[in-house]
């Protein structure tokens, strides 16, 4: 499968993040609903009240079976809008469902909600993580531990914050400044909280020095995190430039250093996307905004088969709006 395929042609979905459960792979997006309100880079036109979850067993060939609603908007306490990315992460025989919304005072929080089948329902707990804030997160289980990364610029509100504190004055880094980073931290044992506080992801070039904000390969959202032959694979958006791109570290903390791209620009404006292995294959899971166009930009779910060369790098993967 060297092409892009559409695996839910039904509906309107996006932001995937794809975990194998007990033999069978499961995606868990986000849902686009036209809001009919104009466009804005804070994703207003986009009405997220609530996710699905897709399964299947053959992902060339078979149907992903759409097993209904897991989560939704009103059964969460503090949240009041925008459930954005989220993330399913497996401990002992529970679930545990990882989301982003902006409470009523509009700051972005992570709430967690927990089933005891991949499927759900989901149950969500009253309130949102202690110290959390900002969009897009990826759980990665490694050696039993659990890392939480996060992060995703402007609409995601990163900006706002230094060391993980709430700025007064907004201010991005200037074009010849190290880029923002994303943020990491282990998760309790209990898997709903923060066991520590949330540290920079660092990206760096082969020297070994930051990635700088005008760099077009700079960190802008969607974290996701897999381990290939022993190493760690960051891969993330870099939002307005376009593509998706990654980083190799010898840990989960970092520092991760850049490597390369691995999709060119699609259609519409976000690129969102995950990594995993299955059945003996790789796979890249994201989105676009084919068929919806620059009617709605609602946005689509797409696959295509990820391959690495000898050296363990990623070969690069033409994205829908790539014409070269």
């Amino acid at each position: 499968m060297k092409t892009p395929k559409y695996i839910f042609p039904s509906d309107y979905m996006a932001d995937p993040s794809v975990h194998v459960f007990n033999g069978r792979l499961y995606v868990y997006p986000s849902h686009d609903w036209d809001s009919g309100v104009p466009e804005d880079d804070l994703g207003n036109h986009f009405n997220m009240k609530d996710y699905h979850v897709l399964s299947t067993d053959d992902v060339e060939n078979g149907e992903f079976k759409d097993h209904g609603v897991i989560l939704k908007l009103e059964d969460v306490p503090w949240a009041k809008c925008h459930l954005w990315d989220c993330d399913v992460a497996k401990k002992g025989d529970k679930y545990y469902m990882y989301f982003p919304a902006k409470d009523f005072t509009h700051i972005f929080r992570f709430g967690v909600a927990v089933a005891d089948r991949p499927e759900g329902p989901f149950i969500p707990q009253p309130d949102p993580i202690r110290g959390s804030y900002s969009i897009d997160c990826c759980v990665l289980e490694d050696n039993g531990e659990y890392y939480f990364y996060f992060g995703g610029i402007w609409g995601g509100q990163l900006q706002r914050y230094r060391n993980n504190d709430a700025q007064e004055k907004i201010e991005l880094p200037a074009d010849d400044e190290p880029a923002l980073c994303p943020k990491v931290a282990k998760l309790s044992d209990d898997m709903l909280q923060f066991a520590e506080a949330p540290r920079d992801v660092l990206i760096v070039d082969a020297d070994g020095k930051p990635l700088k904000h005008g760099d077009p390969h700079r960190f802008f959202e969607a974290s996701w995190v897999h381990k290939y032959n022993g190493k760690y694979y960051y891969s993330y958006s870099t939002g307005d430039t376009h593509y998706i791109c990654y980083a190799i570290g010898d840990n989960p903390y970092g520092p991760f250093v850049y490597q390369g791209v691995i999709l060119t620009p699609v259609v519409g404006w976000t690129t969102h996307h995950c990594i995993v292995e299955y059945k003996g294959k790789w796979y890249l899971f994201h989105h676009d905004c084919v068929p919806s166009n620059d009617i709605t930009w609602l946005r689509s779910l797409k696959v295509v088969e990820l391959e690495y060369d000898a050296d363990g790098h990623i070969k690069p993967i033409k994205g829908t709006a790539d014409k070269s």
